[in-house]
């Protein structure tokens, strides 16, 4: 490599240029191999000022290293100080001066000065290269130049270069080539008026756009009449079209609800395209007529064309909606037939079918079944919808059985089956069970992707189980899949934060993290422990690393420091936000409102949502939520209620946080009916399930502020429902009954607690035993003690202090000296009790 540079610099230097100053260039070794070492800038190099002269230095050195000798060598920080002293002038003369000495080097230095140094060439030098470019048949870089030059210029700029072509460059070599790109580009990038200008102006000059240019300015203007003019154009020139041009004239009728003149061109076609066969029926079946859609996909195979997957998808997807599933079914034979393999579309589709006409008849997902019981066999396919249609709806145990009975009938699983059963397994929490069937895939003869990996790292670190995550991600590795973002992601998401920041630092370390999610994942999980100097190093890093931040990243940064109750910090974060080209949303603006309704702050909370909505931004129903929350704190229930009612007629639904936090207050409040009349709204109003939380603050309220009574009826009720209380709520309740004295009911639902499975400890029990000797009710507390032993949790030395001390109260020194040598197994002596 080096000798070819070497060799080819040494005969650049040759040719009649300015000669080299010696404060230029120091080549230390004279031989023909001139090495990337030899050649080092003095730092005294400068260019001549920007006074006409030609710029010898800039260009005799670019003869010398070429463009990637400058990225080479050490000479790149120097180039890019000379190229910053250029003007757009002086580089129009160097360019205009290889064009024909060396238009290999016009090309490459043009190149180089734009994606290197950002430097923006005039449309003088543009067009040079362009004609560069055409004579030498690069149409492909040609194009990728003049697309980025019209994002620069804009729309409206066509009659202005359209002057400078025909002025400048009329008469250079390739110069239609020039002006066809040109055309085609305008085109390309929308802008159908400039394009449309430019080909007026070709035709004066008696140059005749390519059917390619024509093509895309068909394709632009297929919605309007506008396309018939340039069709007309194209007849009467008489330029050659191609398949391309009469799909896209099919899909510009079709577009115009002109369907029977695109059956009529369709059907006049000697040798049509399978796109246009497409088109027609898709529009067909898209206004409900999938019969003529059916006579369409006839007419194809008559005329010979090989109907493609989209083909077959189209019509499934009409017959679906049509409730001809038995038709999609028989379809789905035909595409096993004929060799075009049904993809996720085509599984989507018919699921999407059999869901909403389940709906409609309310029948469920074994219609499949009973169309095959009517006398068509299951195939793959059939087999495979059924897999995806259970999985969809919970049924992972019965899409298991499908998937063996398949492999007993002689049928390959596919790999969308596996897909949907490794993702619906892990969504379970049966990881290991999708651990299994990945290795059946791989007996199978199917490789699992970077995807299916990725949600099974995902479930195994949901489970905590790190080192079997770790395992997969190796094995992941050594079968050649390379972990993409996804795969990083799931890991991240799931670990805690030091061994997510060692992950971390572990693949930036191997190939840089360039995914902005990567760093959200990692800012938001040191934000929600309210490490702001820890977000703050990784906002800086991902900024210095040039990755744009999002409004994620910004909302993490602000919660982080609300956490952190550091108002200033999240402040400076919200000012950051425009900074960076981005808009608040209402997470932003939420997490803000949080903190202000937190510190007690009602006024400048309201400010914070008026300035919300006067930045037209919609509040959402977390939003609502904190100003529920709010007005709750300041015991202004009547206004709380009415902002419920707010969010209900904007269609904002409230989650069982916004209904909790109202119930919650209206207990405090003693307002038990309005309580329970939220409860049923929320349950059969929204439809959606109280949850654990809800029912403890019911249960709380009616022991604390309400009647036990109705505490021990909403107990019986949930019960007799299976609705399973969290612990909290069970021992709200056992302590408002040692309160009441009524020990008898207190055991018992103690023992159902303990029953249920929950984790009982000596806390639990001491509270008990606390309460009951209060009320000298100092045998029941010894029943509790045994219990205690029973189940094998052993008492402290706070339990024997309340025993000792209620058995002394009622003079019953005996049981005292009971309680001693179990005191003396546990090392309590009784001096410490006592």
């Amino acid at each position: 490599m080096l000798y070819r540079i070497g060799h080819q610099r040494q005969s650049l230097l040759r040719l009649p240029f300015p000669s080299l100053s010696p404060s230029t260039l120091i080549l230390t070794k004279s031989s023909s191999l001139i090495s990337a070492e030899s050649l080092v800038l003095e730092p005294s190099t400068t260019l001549p000022a920007a006074n006409g002269s030609f710029p010898s230095d800039i260009l005799s050195l670019f003869k010398v290293l070429g463009s990637s000798g400058v990225k080479l060598l050490g000479a790149k920080h120097r180039f890019k100080t000379l190229v910053s002293n250029l003007s757009s002038t002086q580089v129009d003369k160097i360019i205009d001066y290889l064009r024909s000495h060396d238009p290999d080097s016009a090309v490459e230095l043009f190149e180089l000065l734009k994606n290197e140094y950002g430097f923006k060439h005039s449309r003088v030098s543009h067009f040079v290269i362009a004609h560069i470019l055409a004579s030498q048949r690069r149409l492909k870089l040609l194009r990728s130049n003049f697309m980025q030059m019209l994002q620069e210029e804009g729309s409206g700029s066509g009659p202005l270069l359209c002057e400078l072509l025909s002025v400048n460059f009329k008469d250079w070599k390739a110069n239609a080539i020039v002006w066809d790109m040109l055309a085609f580009a305008y085109s390309r990038s929308n802008m159908v008026n400039d394009a449309l200008s430019l080909i007026d102006t070709m035709k004066d000059f008696n140059i005749q756009p390519s059917i390619l240019t024509y093509n895309s300015l068909l394709y632009n203007l297929r919605h309007s009449h506008t396309m018939w003019d340039a069709y007309n154009d194209i007849k009467e020139a008489g330029i050659q079209e191609t398949k391309q041009t009469t799909s896209i004239i099919i899909d510009g009728l079709c577009k115009q609800s002109l369907l029977q003149e695109a059956v009529t061109l369709l059907s006049k076609e000697s040798s049509p395209h399978v796109a246009s066969f497409n088109t027609v029926m898709s529009s067909f079946s898209k206004i409900g007529f999938v019969g003529i859609a059916q006579s369409i996909f006839c007419l194809m195979l008559k005329s010979g064309v090989q109907p493609d997957g989209y083909s077959y998808n189209i019509l499934i997807n009409g017959l679906c909606i049509a409730g001809s599933i038995q038709d999609a079914l028989k379809l789905t034979d035909d595409m096993d037939k004929h060799g075009v393999k049904p993809d996720s579309i085509t599984y989507n589709t018919l699921s999407k079918g059999f869901h909403v006409l389940g709906k409609i008849n309310g029948a469920p997902l074994n219609l499949i079944q009973e169309t095959i019981s009517k006398g068509m066999n299951p195939n793959g396919i059939t087999y495979t919808l059924l897999i995806c249609g259970n999985c969809q709806e919970g049924k992972v145990d019965e899409s298991m059985k499908l998937k063996n009975e398949m492999v007993s009938n002689g049928y390959q699983v596919n790999f969308i089956s596996y897909s949907v059963l490794v993702s619906s397994l892990c969504k379970i929490g049966r990881v290991y069970e999708a651990l299994c069937l990945l290795k059946e895939m791989e007996i199978d003869g199917l490789k699992p992707d970077a995807v299916m990996y990725s949600i099974i790292i995902h479930g195994l670190c949901k489970k905590g189980d790190i080192q079997r995550a770790n395992q997969v991600y190796m094995e992941m590795c050594t079968n050649k899949i390379s972990p993409n973002v996804f795969t990083h992601r799931a890991v991240l998401l799931c670990l805690c934060v030091s061994n997510a920041r060692k992950h971390f630092d572990m693949i930036n370390s191997n190939d840089g993290v360039q995914d902005i999610v990567l760093y959200n994942i990692m800012i938001d999980k040191y934000a929600k422990l309210g490490m702001t100097n820890e977000s703050i190093q990784l906002f800086d890093k991902l900024i210095e690393k040039g990755i744009d931040p999002t409004i994620v990243t910004f909302n993490s940064l602000i919660y982080g420091f609300c956490k952190a109750r550091e108002l200033k910090g999240a402040l400076m974060s919200f000012d950051k936000i425009i900074d960076h080209g981005l808009v608040p949303n209402a997470i932003t603006y939420t997490t803000l409102m949080n903190f202000f309704c937190e510190e007690g702050n009602m006024q400048k909370m309201l400010d914070i949502k008026r300035e919300m909505e006067n930045n037209g931004v919609e509040p959402n129903h977390v939003t609502y939520t904190v100003i529920i929350k709010s007005l709750c704190k300041q015991k202004k229930l009547q206004e709380s209620l009415q902002q419920l009612d707010h969010m209900l007629s904007h269609n904002i639904y409230p989650d069982e946080v916004s209904y909790n936090i109202l119930i919650q207050s209206l207990c405090k409040a003693r307002e038990f009916q309005k309580a329970f009349e939220l409860h049923n709204q929320m349950m059969m109003s929204l439809n959606i399930k109280p949850d654990g939380v809800t029912y403890n603050i019911l249960m709380n309220g009616l022991c604390v502020y309400g009647n036990l009574h109705d505490a021990d009826k909403l107990y019986l009720f949930l019960k007799e429902s299976n609705f399973r209380l969290k612990k909290a709520a069970y021992m709200i309740l056992v302590k408002a009954h040692c309160v009441k004295g009524d020990v008898e009911r207190a055991i018992v639902v103690f023992c159902e607690m303990v029953d249920m499975g929950f984790e009982v400890d000596v806390r639990d029990y001491s509270c008990v035993i606390n309460r009951l000797c209060k009320r000298c009710l100092v045998n029941e507390a010894k029943g509790f003690l045994k219990m205690m032993f029973g189940n094998g949790v052993y008492p402290d030395r706070r339990v024997y202090g309340v025993m000792v001390y209620g058995f002394e109260f009622v003079d019953d020194v005996h049981s005292v000296y009971e309680l001693m040598p179990n005191m003396v197994k546990c090392g309590i002596q009784i001096q410490d009790v006592c």
